[in-house]
């Protein structure tokens, strides 16, 4: 028990700081660097404060990815004998596995608008008038991930709910009986 406790609090944090610190950030940390008096900070800190939430980003999916491995092998009879639980492990692993992708998509693009906040932006996702078009079309690509983050994020934190319901004993008896 003690065990898979751990392994679902591990697995549920990771997930709920990767939520938490993409939203965050997609509205708090952007929000704010883009009321900066000099359009050049609006980029440069917006950049800092990303590139400071990528270790502990990394270190939550890392937990969450462990936890997630510890509940599968905790769990692996009911993963494969009752219905549903194995296409929802599996969905969840594939969205999972592309959220990481686009945060590390989102992460190249945040070091792209960092190398170029020389130039400033009307906000730190929205390029001013004259900006170059490298600047403008990371700017813009970097907008649309950072919102895609919480979304997928959250999608994950739901997806592990499901599986939590499947888990009452009802669920599982019915599950086994099909």
């Amino acid at each position: 028990m003690a065990g898979n406790l751990l392994a679902r609090s591990a697995h549920d944090l990771g997930a709920a700081a990767w939520f938490g610190g993409t939203l965050m950030g997609a509205v708090g940390l952007n929000g704010a660097t883009g009321q900066a008096k000099d359009p050049k900070e609006r980029t440069r800190l917006s950049a800092l404060g990303w590139a400071k939430w990528t270790p502990v980003q990394i270190g939550a999916f890392a937990v969450h990815g462990l936890g997630g491995l510890a509940l599968i092998g905790a769990n692996k009879g009911r993963v494969a004998a009752q219905d549903g639980v194995g296409s929802n492990t599996v969905s969840k692993t594939v969205v999972t596995v592309l959220g990481m992708a686009l945060s590390l998509y989102s992460g190249i693009l945040g070091k792209k608008v960092g190398e170029l906040a020389h130039e400033g932006g009307a906000g730190a996702t929205e390029p001013r008038p004259g900006a170059s078009d490298e600047l403008a079309k990371a700017q813009q690509q970097l907008k649309i991930t950072q919102w895609l983050l919480p979304v997928v994020s959250g999608t994950v934190i739901v997806m592990g709910a499901k599986q939590g319901e499947m888990q009452r004993p009802s669920n599982v008896k019915k599950g086994l009986l099909k």
